[in-house]
């Protein structure tokens, strides 16, 4: 009889098998890949969480962002001020050859604009299909694939992260954008902290900035000094190309640059500047602070600014309060393509400013307390020439007189008339002089000779040396107001032009008058006048000449050096 066979036994399908196998290993190698991938995240979160200067943190940043999601090209675009453009840019995987054919960074157009627009995530198979995509400008690399994510600092969008082509021609998926959108998180953060270092540490360089300054005036330093070591203090903080200091001149319709350090400075020192022309002017008006961004602010470039090249944003800051006046106007700007100046930069300028203010007035403190001693000589040598020598020439003229009229001879008598003629024009020379010696500036108006006086004093630190004054005749009483303050005007002029242009190592400055005209004449030793050179200065002086009826004349001596004689009539009544 033959043997039962035995039941077959039950088999998985052995492809059923394989495929579970692959399923289960496909999983372990996503959860590895996972595993590694939030590890990387952790990494990078470490690691531009670490940095406080803010320019390595971004470039860390766009650095993390490329790996992290197997970018080729990648970039950070920083949103400026005005919340509508980019302000910097930092990219990856473009080299800086090729950044240099391709021209100048975005601003924010296309693309990038729509993430300014709309802050949020967006991802694009090709960038060219969507509706805000531009074409790229020449010698740009071909990009299609597309991820880009806002960075939020607190409740601020601080800027763009940009992704484009993922290696190995896929697309960038879900995970992508989640990764990223984490690293922004963490960015943000990183730049929140940077920028608090930042700014911890610009004030205390602002701090010691102030603790320098109020040594030096604590210590007597001279007021031009003072000036000019905040000038440098601020350019240096602020990273300015250029720091300009200003004072307004007698007419209040000008300034006159006092002093300027920095790219192209000595074309500024000594310049006269119109209120209504300029941002110093502007500032100078308004009692507060007046910028200057790009030409798209209006009016292009400001007469401050128009004398230098490669010029970029600017602010002018008062010096002093409404309750003391403006004392003048401190101005930084920085080269062209420079950062604008921020509100946080510029409130501490203004309390630097402040500073300023101080300077000038324990410098004019200082000066009333040096000339106090020298103000009571001139009182003393006033009153013996008033009680001693006018009564001693008066008496003398009086005899004269009557012992004319017993002199026979009629040359004798002519002579001792002509010398009681010369007894009086003395006797008027010397009312003047005492007149002058006791002027002081601030009680009434200040007399010609002392505006005089004052106006050379404040061109000595923009010429580096103190020009020689001389006068002659009665300056303050035959010379009327309006002439003596165009005379002023085209004396500060003249040496305003002698600093910037002359190169001269001597000016000399003479006022006269004969009762008649009133001439002032400024002779320096430099180069002369250069040919096409500005000409609005000279104009300007012609014109305030023209308008008295008088005439300005500019010559260039045998010996080198320049000449200029301004001269109009007086008055028939003096």
């Amino acid at each position: 009889m033959a043997e039962e066979s035995p039941e077959p036994r039950v088999r998985l399908p052995q492809l059923r098998l394989d495929e579970l196998l692959g399923e289960v290993q496909a999983r372990l190698d996503a959860a590895r890949g996972t595993r590694d991938r939030v590890h990387s995240l952790l990494e990078a979160v470490l690691s531009v969480g670490r940095e406080l200067d803010l320019q390595q943190a971004l470039h860390g940043i766009v650095e993390a962002a490329a790996v992290l999601v197997d970018a080729r090209y990648a970039a950070l675009g920083v949103i400026g001020p005005d919340g509508r453009r980019l302000s910097a840019f930092h990219t990856i995987g473009v080299s800086d050859e090729e950044i240099a054919r391709i021209g100048p960074y975005p601003e924010g157009h296309g693309i990038l604009g729509e993430l300014i627009r709309h802050p949020e995530p967006l991802r694009l198979t090709k960038l060219s299909e969507h509706p805000a995509s531009h074409s790229f400008p020449p010698h740009h690399p071909p990009m299609n694939s597309f991820l880009g994510v806002p960075i939020r600092v607190r409740d601020q969008i601080f800027g763009n992260l940009y992704l484009t082509e993922k290696r190995g021609g896929v697309q960038f998926d879900e995970d992508d954008e989640s990764v990223l959108s984490t690293l922004a998180v963490a960015a943000g953060v990183a730049i929140d902290n940077a920028r608090l270092y930042e700014e911890s540490r610009l004030r205390e360089r602002w701090l010691r900035a102030n603790a320098e300054i109020t040594h030096s005036l604590m210590s007597g330093t001279g007021r031009a000094d003072v000036l000019g070591l905040m000038a440098e203090r601020a350019r240096e903080i602020t990273g300015a190309a250029r720091a300009v200091v200003a004072v307004p001149l007698d007419d209040g319709a000008s300034l006159r640059v006092e002093l300027a350090t920095g790219e192209g400075a000595d074309e500024l020192g000594g310049l006269v500047l119109d209120v209504g022309e300029s941002l110093m002017g502007r500032s100078f008006a308004t009692a507060s602070p007046a910028f200057w961004a790009s030409p798209a602010d209006g009016g292009g470039l400001p007469d401050d600014l128009s004398l230098l090249p490669g010029q970029g944003p600017a602010v002018a800051v008062p010096i002093g309060d409404g309750g003391q006046g403006v004392r003048g106007v401190v101005l930084l700007a920085r080269q062209a393509g420079g950062a604008a100046f921020t509100g946080d930069e510029t409130e501490q300028l203004q309390a630097f400013a402040a500073q300023a203010a101080i300077a000038m007035e324990l410098a004019e403190r200082r000066r009333d307390a040096e000339q106090m001693a020298v103000l009571q000589d001139r009182d003393r040598i006033a009153r013996d020439l008033h009680d001693l020598a006018i009564q001693r020439l008066f008496a003398t003229g009086m005899t004269l007189q009557s012992a004319g009229r017993f002199i026979e001879h009629p040359m004798a008598a002519d002579r001792v008339l002509r010398a009681v003629d010369d007894l009086d024009q003395t006797i008027k020379i010397i009312r003047s002089t005492i007149f002058g010696l006791r002027a002081r500036d601030g009680e009434g108006t200040a007399t010609l000779r002392s505006r005089v006086v004052r106006v050379a004093g404040e061109a000595a630190p923009v010429l580096g040396f103190a020009p020689g004054v001389r006068m002659e005749g009665l300056v303050d009483t035959v010379v009327p107001g309006r002439t003596a303050d165009d005379l002023v005007a085209v004396l500060a002029e003249a040496l305003a032009n002698a600093a910037r242009h002359a190169r001269a190592g001597r000016v000399d400055v003479v006022l006269e008058t004969d009762g008649r005209t009133v001439r002032l004449t400024v002779t320096d030793d430099g180069v002369g006048v250069a040919p096409g050179g500005r000409r609005s200065g000279l104009r300007n002086m012609a014109e305030r000449a023209e308008q008295r009826g008088g005439t300005l004349e500019l010559t260039t001596p045998p010996g080198g050096g320049t000449t200029l004689v301004w001269e109009v009539p007086l008055p028939a009544e003096g």
